[in-house]
């Protein structure tokens, strides 16, 4: 008897169990929890995330398994998470654990985005130091963070607070500033204000002419405010690539010099010293991970070219080409990371390839558009692709073409496919528009 009635008064509380919505700013404390209602936590789950760890995240949230909590706790713990800035959405549930001794919570989170690279300017100590100082304060803290206003102004306040601890008063502040061509970063810098790049110089060059250098840089540097972090994120994003297209895979950047410009008065006129370095050959190249059973024919369908000049323009064809073979089986969002092992002594770059297929798409609604009704059944009669099975990204083209050749409709002019991806339900629709 004693026994039913203590899974009674833990099931009790179950209507209040609701969700709690992520607002912009917490909520105010609630009211000292009733002891009836608090039960030892069982267990702490997350979904939705995929950045963030669940360890960080629980961090964050301040719950352990074995304290004794409520709803009053739970709401705390939401509140604590949405004040981090790092996500656009936090609910939570909690509910009796199967053998109704405690519960069993889970926190649903939608993290936010995107996310940039952090990078620290002109400030009196160094990345490492502040970096550290960082994740000592925030387990979120990481590489890469989302460019969110809470987050970038709890960052700044606590590398404020760390330069105090140094007896360093220096106002900080944090901007989503351009790195490169479409490529940016979140720059915690001085709140002095920066030279800005009026022209950019090369010294040491031989296999590159300096006109083609200066062109590339000039589309991405020139009017950038001016830090020595920054102007070699942009070497690497602009300026590296160049010379990994000739498998000059060691080029290095080894001295950069600043100077007053002449006709500019906030604008400096950056020196840039390269030393190019060897032809590296490509060498071994192979597929690691969950796919790497399906690597030979995933390297013969790339057409890596091992044995010649290591062109990672070439490279990167061949990647896309792997991601096309994925995409035709529904992976649409398929990723690659690649790592290189360079031999300085036999001049060779191997490659290993880890694939990330991430979640796979599915057919879901035909739209036509441009046809009569009896086009219309004809059209919907000769497509293939079922609703429901996984989606080939090149079938539609490939659809439409043989509609071309196969002289289905008389005066056939132009026709397009549209897709559109629906990264929540994971389904694409496809429109064909026929004029």
């Amino acid at each position: 008897m004693l026994r039913i009635l203590a899974i009674l008064a833990l099931l009790a509380p179950a209507p209040g169990f609701a969700q709690a919505r992520a607002t912009k700013s917490p909520r105010k404390a609630a009211a000292k929890t009733d002891a009836a209602t608090q039960w030892p936590i069982e267990s702490l789950s997350v979904e939705g995330n995929h950045t963030y760890t669940k360890e960080q995240i629980i961090a964050v949230a301040g719950l352990k398994v074995g304290q004794l909590a409520g709803k009053a706790e739970f709401d705390a713990a939401h509140d604590r998470l949405v004040a981090t800035g790092a996500f656009e959405k936090v609910d939570y549930h909690f509910a009796p654990s199967k053998n109704a001794n405690g519960y069993a919570a889970s926190f649903q989170v939608v993290e936010a985005a995107p996310m940039y690279p952090v990078q620290f300017e002109g400030l009196p100590a160094t990345p490492a130091e502040i970096g550290a100082w960082l994740k000592s304060k925030d387990p979120l803290y990481g590489p890469q963070i989302p460019a969110t206003e809470e987050m970038i102004k709890r960052y700044t306040k606590s590398i404020e607070e760390f330069l105090g601890t140094k007896n360093q008063k220096e106002r900080v502040i944090g901007k989503v500033l351009p790195t490169g061509a479409s490529q940016f970063a979140i720059i915690f810098r001085s709140a002095h204000p920066l030279s800005t790049i009026a022209g950019v110089k090369f010294e040491g060059n031989q296999l590159l002419p300096t006109t083609l250098l200066q062109k590339t840089i000039s589309e991405v540097a020139y009017g950038f405010p001016y830090t020595e972090t920054g102007m070699r994120t942009l070497l690497d994003n602009a300026i590296r690539p160049l010379y990994d297209a000739r498998g000059l895979v060691r080029v290095a950047f080894p001295k950069i010099t600043t100077a007053r410009a002449a006709n500019d008065v906030n604008g400096v006129e950056v020196t840039v010293a390269i030393t190019e370095g060897a032809e590296y050959k490509l060498g071994e190249v192979r597929i690691t991970g969950s796919y790497a059973a399906q690597g030979a024919s995933l390297i013969k369908a790339a057409k890596f070219k091992s044995g010649e000049t290591a062109n990672f323009d070439e490279v990167a064809q061949g990647i896309e080409r792997i991601k096309r073979i994925l995409r035709r089986t529904g992976y649409m969002l398929a990723e690659t990371k690649i790592d290189r092992t360079i031999n300085d002594k036999t001049k060779v770059v191997d490659l290993a390839i880890r694939i990330d297929q991430g979640p796979q798409f599915l057919f879901g609604i035909l739209t036509i558009k441009g046809l009569d009704l009896t086009g219309e059944a004809e059209i919907k009669k000769l497509w293939a692709l079922q609703q429901g099975k996984p989606f080939n990204a090149d079938y539609p083209d490939f659809f439409l073409q043989r509609v071309k050749e196969d002289g289905v409709f008389d005066n056939l002019q132009k026709t397009k496919a549209q897709t559109k991806v629906d990264e929540q339900a994971h389904t694409v629709d496809v429109t064909l528009q026929f004029n």
